[in-house]
Protein backbone atom coordinates (compact mmCIF):
# COMPACT_ATOMS: atom_id res chain seq x y z
CA UNK A 1 0.00 0.00 0.00
CA UNK A 2 1.90 3.09 -0.81
CA UNK A 3 0.84 6.80 0.57
CA UNK A 4 -2.98 7.63 0.77
CA UNK A 5 -2.59 11.60 0.94
CA UNK A 6 -1.58 11.91 -2.38
CA UNK A 7 -2.86 12.15 -5.60
CA UNK A 8 -1.60 10.97 -9.03
CA UNK A 9 0.11 14.05 -9.62
CA UNK A 10 1.76 14.01 -6.21
CA UNK A 11 -0.20 16.98 -4.72
CA UNK A 12 -1.56 16.59 -0.86
CA UNK A 13 -5.33 15.39 -0.63
CA UNK A 14 -7.42 14.41 1.98
CA UNK A 15 -8.29 10.65 1.76
CA UNK A 16 -11.81 10.38 0.78
CA UNK A 17 -13.69 7.99 2.91
CA UNK A 18 -17.05 8.12 1.22
CA UNK A 19 -17.32 4.49 0.25
CA UNK A 20 -15.72 3.23 3.73
CA UNK A 21 -18.27 1.61 6.04
CA UNK A 22 -18.64 2.55 9.54
CA UNK A 23 -17.19 0.38 11.95
CA UNK A 24 -16.19 0.74 15.73
CA UNK A 25 -12.49 2.06 15.78
CA UNK A 26 -10.05 2.44 19.15
CA UNK A 27 -6.43 3.66 19.09
CA UNK A 28 -4.12 3.72 22.32
CA UNK A 29 -1.31 5.75 21.91
CA UNK A 30 1.50 6.61 25.02
CA UNK A 31 4.41 9.06 25.75
CA UNK A 32 6.25 10.07 28.31
CA UNK A 33 7.99 13.10 30.11
CA UNK A 34 10.92 12.98 32.90
CA UNK A 35 11.19 15.51 35.26
CA UNK A 36 14.04 16.27 38.38
CA UNK A 37 12.95 15.00 41.09
CA UNK A 38 11.77 18.25 42.45
CA UNK A 39 8.65 18.45 40.04
CA UNK A 40 8.18 14.99 40.22
CA UNK A 41 7.74 15.20 43.81
CA UNK A 42 5.37 18.24 43.52
CA UNK A 43 3.46 16.78 41.03
CA UNK A 44 2.49 13.67 43.04
CA UNK A 45 2.35 15.10 45.95
CA UNK A 46 -0.16 17.87 44.54
CA UNK A 47 2.24 21.26 45.31
CA UNK A 48 2.73 22.75 41.79
CA UNK A 49 1.78 26.11 42.10
CA UNK A 50 -0.49 25.91 39.32
CA UNK A 51 -2.72 23.91 40.68
CA UNK A 52 -3.28 19.40 40.10
CA UNK A 53 -0.94 19.01 36.90
CA UNK A 54 -1.95 15.88 35.95
CA UNK A 55 -6.04 17.00 36.14
CA UNK A 56 -5.82 19.60 34.01
CA UNK A 57 -3.09 17.66 31.70
CA UNK A 58 -6.01 14.94 31.13
CA UNK A 59 -8.40 17.81 30.42
CA UNK A 60 -5.89 19.47 27.92
CA UNK A 61 -5.12 15.89 26.43
CA UNK A 62 -8.95 15.53 25.69
CA UNK A 63 -9.17 18.61 24.23
CA UNK A 64 -6.35 18.22 22.02
CA UNK A 65 -7.90 15.04 20.77
CA UNK A 66 -10.59 16.61 19.74
CA UNK A 67 -8.81 19.20 18.07
CA UNK A 68 -6.87 17.10 16.12
CA UNK A 69 -8.30 17.78 12.91
CA UNK A 70 -7.88 21.56 13.46
CA UNK A 71 -3.72 20.83 13.63
CA UNK A 72 -3.25 18.02 11.32
CA UNK A 73 -4.15 19.18 8.25
CA UNK A 74 -5.85 16.05 6.38
CA UNK A 75 -7.13 14.24 9.03
CA UNK A 76 -11.05 13.75 9.11
CA UNK A 77 -13.15 15.79 11.91
CA UNK A 78 -14.76 12.49 13.70
CA UNK A 79 -17.35 12.75 16.12
CA UNK A 80 -15.09 11.03 18.84
CA UNK A 81 -16.92 8.95 21.18
CA UNK A 82 -15.01 8.33 23.94
CA UNK A 83 -11.24 9.56 24.84
CA UNK A 84 -9.51 8.66 28.20
CA UNK A 85 -5.95 9.71 29.43
CA UNK A 86 -4.17 7.59 31.76
CA UNK A 87 -1.13 8.24 33.82
CA UNK A 88 1.43 6.24 35.50
CA UNK A 89 4.22 7.81 37.56
CA UNK A 90 8.08 5.76 37.90
CA UNK A 91 9.18 6.73 40.78
CA UNK A 92 12.70 5.55 39.71
CA UNK A 93 13.04 7.13 36.56
CA UNK A 94 11.15 10.51 37.73
CA UNK A 95 9.22 9.81 34.79
CA UNK A 96 5.31 9.94 33.86
CA UNK A 97 4.07 7.63 31.63
CA UNK A 98 0.80 9.23 29.57
CA UNK A 99 -1.94 6.86 27.55
CA UNK A 100 -4.95 8.11 25.71
CA UNK A 101 -7.46 5.93 24.28
CA UNK A 102 -9.96 7.67 21.75
CA UNK A 103 -13.07 5.73 20.42
CA UNK A 104 -15.30 6.47 17.31
CA UNK A 105 -17.65 4.59 15.76
CA UNK A 106 -16.56 5.92 11.74
CA UNK A 107 -15.29 5.36 7.97
CA UNK A 108 -11.85 6.31 9.64
CA UNK A 109 -9.13 5.83 12.43
CA UNK A 110 -8.29 7.60 15.58
CA UNK A 111 -4.78 6.55 15.73
CA UNK A 112 -3.84 10.56 14.98
CA UNK A 113 -6.12 11.52 17.80
CA UNK A 114 -4.83 9.41 20.32
CA UNK A 115 -1.17 10.37 19.54
CA UNK A 116 -2.48 14.12 19.60
CA UNK A 117 -4.02 13.21 22.69
CA UNK A 118 -1.12 12.41 24.60
CA UNK A 119 1.15 14.75 23.16
CA UNK A 120 -0.89 17.69 24.60
CA UNK A 121 -1.21 16.21 27.91
CA UNK A 122 2.77 15.67 27.95
CA UNK A 123 3.18 19.05 27.20
CA UNK A 124 0.55 20.64 29.65
CA UNK A 125 2.57 18.79 32.04
CA UNK A 126 5.80 20.67 30.61
CA UNK A 127 4.07 24.16 30.92
CA UNK A 128 2.64 23.67 34.30
CA UNK A 129 6.02 22.76 35.84
CA UNK A 130 8.44 24.71 33.52
CA UNK A 131 9.12 27.60 36.04
CA UNK A 132 10.46 24.48 38.35
CA UNK A 133 12.92 21.93 35.62
CA UNK A 134 13.89 23.84 32.37
CA UNK A 135 15.24 19.84 31.52
CA UNK A 136 12.40 18.14 31.24
CA UNK A 137 11.96 15.52 28.52
CA UNK A 138 9.43 14.53 26.41
CA UNK A 139 9.62 11.62 24.06
CA UNK A 140 8.43 8.07 23.02
CA UNK A 141 5.20 8.86 21.96
CA UNK A 142 3.69 6.41 19.68
CA UNK A 143 1.21 3.94 18.46
CA UNK A 144 0.32 1.14 21.42
CA UNK A 145 -3.12 -0.58 19.15
CA UNK A 146 -5.73 0.23 17.02
CA UNK A 147 -8.82 -1.85 16.61
CA UNK A 148 -11.57 -1.91 13.73
CA UNK A 149 -11.43 -0.62 9.93
CA UNK A 150 -10.75 -2.60 6.98
CA UNK A 151 -6.79 -3.27 7.56
CA UNK A 152 -7.69 -4.92 10.95
CA UNK A 153 -6.04 -4.76 14.62
CA UNK A 154 -2.71 -3.20 15.15
CA UNK A 155 -0.52 -4.25 18.13
CA UNK A 156 3.18 -3.00 18.77
CA UNK A 157 4.75 -5.09 21.46
CA UNK A 158 7.83 -4.21 20.95
CA UNK A 159 8.15 -2.50 24.27
CA UNK A 160 9.09 -3.57 28.09
CA UNK A 161 6.92 -1.01 30.13
CA UNK A 162 3.15 -1.59 30.57
CA UNK A 163 0.25 0.37 30.12
CA UNK A 164 -2.93 -0.24 31.21
CA UNK A 165 -5.93 -0.48 28.68
CA UNK A 166 -9.28 0.04 28.51
CA UNK A 167 -11.19 -2.67 30.52
CA UNK A 168 -11.84 -5.62 28.27
CA UNK A 169 -8.35 -5.20 26.13
CA UNK A 170 -5.15 -7.06 26.74
CA UNK A 171 -1.94 -5.91 28.33
CA UNK A 172 0.61 -4.49 26.31
CA UNK A 173 4.27 -3.58 26.73
CA UNK A 174 5.03 -0.27 25.83
CA UNK A 175 8.29 1.83 26.30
Amino acid sequence: MGFTHFDENGKAVMVDVTAKTETVREATATGKITVNREVFDAIKAGNVGKGDVLGVAATAGIMGAKKTSDLIPMCHILPITNCKINFEMDTDECAIYCACTVKVTGKTGVEMEALTGVSVALLTIYDMCKAMDKTMEIGEIYLVQKTGGKSGNVYNNLHSHKVKLPEGKRELNIL
